[in-house]
């Protein structure tokens, strides 16, 4: 990814990036929402179960409520705060996921977890269903101690991966990667991957749903993390008719809305043919979709109408 690639060593040296660092304070936060099923196993079975209604979009669990950037970082600045009411004023800087910092390398360094063979970081009492975030001070801090690994044999992420993306333990391709392709990637998807995809329209949360450390992830106390109307459960052709003043409205707040209307399409339209690809979708749920993908067949983008004429191929 170009932006981590742009700041150099930075990444790893945070007093480079923030002059003055001393110390690295980390923090995670859970984020599964409120109304998630408290029985082990039972909320990953019902999030696995969405990918057999191929004409329902799947948005990531973490992207369905509000945007954990702004909530979490104004958390780690209230806690800074109160740090300062105790040790008087001090440097410090708040991060998650919004600058060149190695987060899940300085969160398994500090003790919060271990790095799965994912790369995500796990940890024995929460799984890994939660957000990474970091303050660094200018304070010298006794450092806390890095936890063991607790994987053993296992790889059931690795088996689950639709893309093959994690392509040894604890090494991921993101060039194939489904979060990485319908979030961060600018151009279409690439044609060899596209059936890979199936529904999932922002995000993939695979590899966490088949982890057995995640039948201990947390529910968060936050309300920010609950679903929103209209992101969970909802049909593609709803999701493909949005206008762009629909997606800015209805995506206010969210993380969804980084990617822009046009990728938003881009996205669906992929689902849409995956969904219209060997019969996957009953004949009444055929036509919607056809239908729909026809309303777009002129879209001024021509990265839309490339996936759309895609889709409408299958």
């Amino acid at each position: 990814m170009h932006y981590m690639q742009s700041h150099g060593m930075k990444r790893a040296r945070p007093a480079e990036l923030v002059p003055g660092t001393v110390s690295v304070i980390t923090a995670r936060m859970d984020y599964l929402p409120v109304s998630t099923p408290s029985q082990p196993g039972e909320w990953q079975a019902m999030e696995l179960s969405r990918l057999q209604r191929p004409s329902e979009g799947i948005v990531s669990v973490y992207a369905r409520g509000r945007d954990y950037h702004k909530v979490l970082r104004a958390r780690l600045q209230k806690l800074a705060e109160r740090i300062s009411a105790h040790v008087g004023p001090f440097g410090h800087r708040a991060f998650t996921d919004s600058a060149p910092v190695l987060e899940a390398e300085l969160a398994a360094r500090s003790g919060q977890g271990w790095r799965g063979k994912h790369t995500l970081v796990l940890n024995r009492e929460a799984g890994s269903m939660f957000f990474l975030g970091e303050i660094y001070v200018d304070i010298a801090l006794p450092p806390s101690e890095p936890v063991t690994a607790h994987c053993g044999s296992c790889q059931a992420c690795i088996d689950i991966c639709p893309t093959q993306a994690i392509v040894a333990p604890g090494k991921l391709d993101a060039r194939r990667c489904i979060s990485y392709l319908t979030i961060e990637h600018a151009g279409p998807i690439p044609l060899e991957l596209r059936h890979l995809i199936g529904n999932r329209i922002y995000g993939c949360d695979d590899c966490q749903l088949a982890c057995p450390w995640n039948k201990f992830a947390r529910r968060s106390s936050l309300s920010d993390f609950d679903e929103r109307q209209g992101l969970s459960g909802q049909q593609l052709a709803t999701l493909f008719g949005w206008s762009e003043e629909d997606f800015l409205r209805l995506t206010e707040g969210s993380p969804i809305r980084r990617i822009g209307h046009e990728r938003w399409l881009r996205n669906i339209a992929v689902a849409m043919g995956n969904a219209l690809r060997g019969g996957m979708a009953d004949s009444a749920q055929e036509a919607g979709l056809r239908a729909s993908l026809q309303g777009r067949a002129d879209h001024p983008s021509s990265m839309v109408r490339e996936q759309v004429a895609w889709a409408l191929g299958q």
